[in-house]
């Protein structure tokens, strides 16, 4: 599928039957082609153990059928019902702080849970039964935003125990779990499995591999929960399309490994619900209010659609005002319509708006859709009809992939967050800073995890790996990319531990580089880099020294080691002793890029081109007028060579006459 397919969320049971016929129709005039629904279904579907009310949503199934669209069924595992929560307690999950987290809203499960996993398979079996062949169900979702309010790590009796038995499974004796866990340190040494509690409620700091296996534990056991679901689908629903929802900035499970079971990798993209809470300075925040950072969204399109192997749906866009940040403005004339092309050129087969009525009662009501609560068409209906309409004038592409790759690992993030060193280490901003510098000097981007294969790249950039395994290593040697490689890389072992060579540890061979010694220094400190061409930037926080006999492509400032070395190239690496941000980081990735010989494309700040295929896009994010180069072999199918503010361009290269 090459076309751009768009869709709606919707929630029939929230709305009078009579609406839902015209509904359908509206939506089918519109140019929608999909509808996700049901994916907080199930008490109204089992009001009781057994008993099932299956009339009304076999009722919404064939209108929407009929009228043309195509239904994306969701599983509703999301929101277990009261009853349920009555019949086992011990299903709900536990904060950090002890506490029960009680029915009410929604998420309101553990994944520890045997017992939930359980019922999750029996709600999906009764589901996938009735409507696994139904010819109107063409796709599945799986739950609903595994991690939304935080919910992946439990700290529930459910948890203790499985994590207990995880434990065994890995270290097969307590002996080598104190080993590696280093359990001398402060005499915290176990003599059982049973012994070991969760790492939460302590005086002080838990052992960093302990909190890191749970980390790990806690991951395995939502992609355990997914699979259990898939396997269901994959036999009572055969040939359909099978995705779940990600959180777009969510980093607190491994979404390669999840990805992995899925057909398509589908993420919610939010790019003003997310901007105030960014690490934006407040000036960018302030010029991106009303657009979203330019980034936002092609970073989570590239990552999700690197991690669908191509297959990468938006299953919940922002239509205008959300409700549930600090802030909530409202989006540009134009937005909804420039991140629905944004999504499609970064390799979106399809866009899904989330809703297509504003709810009037419950949680949501201030959260805006295609169309009012009283059913007349918001903002966003007019840009869907819009973009509906320009889809007719687009040749079908397919998205290529890129000569630079972003190597993004989920345990190394939460290794970082869990041994930081620094307060404001930036730890996952560091990837999203990286890639949006790449993206402003007009480099197109793949994503990769530590399982995938590296070949075919010129440039890998890797801004924070903290754990380097052997295999990982491996692969980055026979690979004949360059490399661009942030501090702290290899800096620890898979048990947590410092490198008998020291850091880089697996990595010293390809950087050149042996690390002496790492500090985190204040703002106040107001240290420099300074590069080969004179030129000086400030840095702050994460510093290393250095003992290389590799070329010095920067050094220190400082009043501590002046002369240290900042960033070092070997033949295939770069390496940099400090976390650059702003010009430095630019600075850094231009060096890069003409090191490999890459060609770069520098522009306004507020302009972004990509290319699908053979079709090439632009963006205006700013409030003026952004002129392109006016070069007489494009051929111009939505826009022109002026992009007006918050505007898009489209066009074809056609050859020179």
């Amino acid at each position: 599928m090459s076309r751009l397919e768009l869709g709606v969320c919707y929630y029939p049971e929230q709305w009078d039957r009579s609406l839902w016929r015209d509904d359908a129709r509206r939506m089918v005039e519109m140019g929608l082609d999909w509808v996700r629904i049901a994916e907080f279904t199930w008490g109204l579907i089992e009001p009781e153990r057994g008993q099932f009310n299956w009339g009304w949503l076999d009722e919404v199934i064939s209108i929407l059928g009929e009228a043309g669209l195509r239904v994306m069924m969701s599983t509703p595992t999301a929101a277990p019902p009261k009853w349920l929560i009555d019949e086992y307690p011990g299903i709900l999950p536990v904060g950090s702080d002890g506490r029960v987290r009680g029915f009410g809203s929604r998420r309101h499960y553990c994944f520890s849970s045997e017992v939930y996993l359980s019922e999750a398979r029996r709600i999906a079996t009764e589901y996938a039964r009735r409507y696994g062949q139904n010819p109107y169900v063409r796709a599945w979702q799986i739950d609903n935003e595994y991690n939304d309010h935080d919910t992946v790590l439990s700290y529930s009796g459910a948890a203790r125990d499985g994590f207990r038995r995880w434990l065994a499974d890995r270290y097969g004796s307590i002996e080598k779990l104190n080993n590696t866990w280093g359990t001398v340190f402060w005499g915290s040494a176990y003599s059982s499995f049973d012994q070991v509690e969760l790492p939460n409620g302590l005086v002080a700091s838990a052992n960093p591999t302990h909190a890191l296996d749970f980390a790990r534990y806690s991951s395995d056991r939502v992609r355990l929960f997914n699979r259990a679901q898939v396997d269901v689908l994959r036999e009572l629903s055969p040939g359909r399309d099978i995705t779940h929802n990600f959180m777009a900035g969510s980093f607190e499970f491994d979404h390669h490994a999840v990805a992995a079971d899925l057909d398509i990798a589908g993420f919610d993209s939010y790019p003003l619900g997310n901007l105030l809470e960014s690490t934006l300075l407040d000036e960018d925040k302030r010029r991106y209010l009303r657009t979203g950072a330019p980034d936002y969204q092609g970073f989570h399109c590239d990552l999700y659609r690197s991690q669908g192997s191509g297959r990468m749906w938006v299953l919940e866009q922002q239509p205008g005002p959300v409700d549930w940040a600090e802030k909530n403005p409202s989006p540009a004339d134009g937005m909804v319509r420039l991140w629905t092309w944004a999504a499609y050129a970064h390799g979106a087969q399809a866009v899904m708006f989330f809703r297509w009525r504003q709810a009037k009662f419950a949680q949501e009501q201030f959260h805006t859709a295609l169309l009012r609560s009283d059913g007349s068409p918001d903002q966003a209906a007019v840009e869907l009809a819009q973009v509906a309409s320009e889809r007719n004038t687009l040749p079908l592409s397919t998205r290529v992939r890129a000569q630079v790759a972003i190597l993004l690992d989920y345990e190394s993030i939460w290794a970082a967050e869990i041994l930081p060193h620094d307060a404001a280490f930036p730890n996952a901003q560091i990837y999203r800073e990286w890639y949006a510098g790449l993206r402003s000097l007009g480099i197109d981007l793949d994503f990769v995890g530590t399982g995938d294969d590296l070949s075919g790249y010129a440039l890998i950039v890797i801004p924070q790996c903290m754990i380097v395994s052997p295999d990982l290593a491996a692969k980055l040697r026979a690979c004949q990319a360059k490399l661009l490689i942030g501090a702290r890389a290899g800096s620890k072992t898979n048990d947590m531990h410092t490198p008998q060579n020291l850091a880089p540890g697996e990595l010293a061979d390809l950087t050149g580089v042996r690390i002496l010694r790492v500090e985190s220094l204040p703002d106040l400190a107001q240290e420099t880099v300074r590069l080969q061409d004179g030129t000086k930037h400030e840095f702050t926080g994460w510093r290393e020294i250095v003992e290389t006999n590799e070329t010095l492509i920067a050094s220190f400032s400082s009043t501590y080691r002046d002369g240290s070395p900042a960033i070092v190239r070997s033949d295939r690496a770069i390496y940099l002793a400090m976390v650059p941000r702003g010009a430095l980081l630019q600075a850094v990735l231009t060096e890069a890029l003409n090191w490999v010989g890459i060609p770069i494309t520098e522009s306004s700040p507020d302009l972004r081109i990509t290319r699908r295929g053979d079709l090439q896009f632009a963006f205006n994010f700013g409030p003026d007028e952004q002129p392109l180069p006016d070069v007489k072999t494009r051929k111009y199918l939505v826009g022109a060579s002026v992009i007006p503010p918050f505007g898009v361009s489209i066009w074809v290269e056609e050859a020179a006459t």
